[in-house]
């Protein structure tokens, strides 16, 4: 096991740098001029233009300003500073960060507690009345855009009735968070009750469950043990994938709720080109889903012990 995490953390390298490298390029080849954007309307001399360019090191080759980015992120923990108002990006990154991580933790739990029952629901009464039900209510959101069911949500229970409010505090509170993560998670909800439902039918219908109940063990290690077990590895696979996609996938569900975190400044980076804020979140999004792939890996072996890694 320690072999394998090690070749995994050594792989982990040349992923991290070429993700970064992609993300860098792509970035700085937006359109548009950031530090011309600085001025706005009112514009500037070339000269100025030129000494500004100079002070952010953007008057660099792409190579020599990725090497100096890299260089100040893994020796000092630097993500550069923001072109617009100088600010440090690693404060803009503590002030967001949490907002997007409490966002998309509720929303993992309420796909993972919902999306579970009801898959469990559905794969145990596969082809029953309650089953083509659960179908039937996962297609329809699955069909739902994101911003169609925010702007729903919003519209009924903030307008409408009052139960929540339609914008959430710049510090926000728990329940202030329920209806966006209901937003964010209601899509991996639905494909992580698809998921459950079609590998629990599959694995009712093998050997191993036929001589567990053959030889008389209770039902309820029956499902609890032999049944979920070996139907939660696909749907382990789904959530631990789902984890880093949820605080990425955060962008239209913030806009919606003005909330803001990770999600909202990634828009904002982009409309106003700040290239540095930009490449210093996304970088942050890569290495959670890096270490996430490998703890979903290494819950494979806690899940199935046939499963060894050498």
């Amino acid at each position: 096991m320690g072999r394998y995490v090690a070749r995994r953390l050594l792989q982990m390298i040349p992923v991290f740098f070429g993700t970064t490298l992609l993300i860098f390029l792509m970035v700085h080849s937006l359109p548009g001029d950031p530090v011309l954007a600085m001025f706005g309307d009112k514009g500037a001399d070339p000269a100025t233009l030129a000494a500004k360019r100079h002070e952010l090191g953007l008057d660099k080759s792409l190579p020599e300003q990725y090497f100096v980015y890299m260089r100040d992120m893994i020796l000092h923990l630097d993500f550069g500073d923001q072109i617009r108002n100088g600010r440090p990006v690693t404060e803009v990154l503590g002030d967001a960060f949490p907002i997007t991580l409490q966002l998309a933790a509720m929303a993992f739990v309420f796909e993972l507690t919902f999306g579970l029952a009801l898959g469990i629901i559905g794969g145990l009464r596969a082809g029953r009345l309650a089953d083509n039900a659960i179908l039937l209510f996962t297609l329809l959101i699955m069909s739902i855009p994101v911003f169609v069911l925010g702007y729903i949500i919003k519209m009924v229970f903030a307008f409408n009735l009052g139960w929540i409010s339609p914008n959430v505090s710049t510090v926000p509170q728990w329940d202030e968070l329920i209806a966006p993560a209901v937003v964010l998670g209601g899509l991996s909800l639905a494909y992580v009750a698809r998921l459950t439902r079609t590998s629990m039918a599959e694995n009712l219908r093998s050997d191993y469950m036929r001589t567990a109940v053959a030889k008389g063990l209770p039902r309820r290690r029956i499902i609890g043990v032999h049944l979920m077990r070996n139907s939660m590895i696909p749907v382990v696979t789904l959530l631990g994938t789902d984890l880093g996609a949820l605080m990425g996938g955060a962008v239209v569900t913030e806009q919606i709720f003005n909330i803001k975190g990770i999600g909202g400044i990634i828009a904002e980076s982009i409309s106003r080109r700040e290239g540095t804020t930009l490449v210093g979140l996304v970088t942050i999004l890569v290495l959670v889903y890096l270490v996430t792939s490998l703890l979903i890996d290494l819950l494979y072996a806690v899940l199935d012990p046939r499963i060894r890694y050498a």
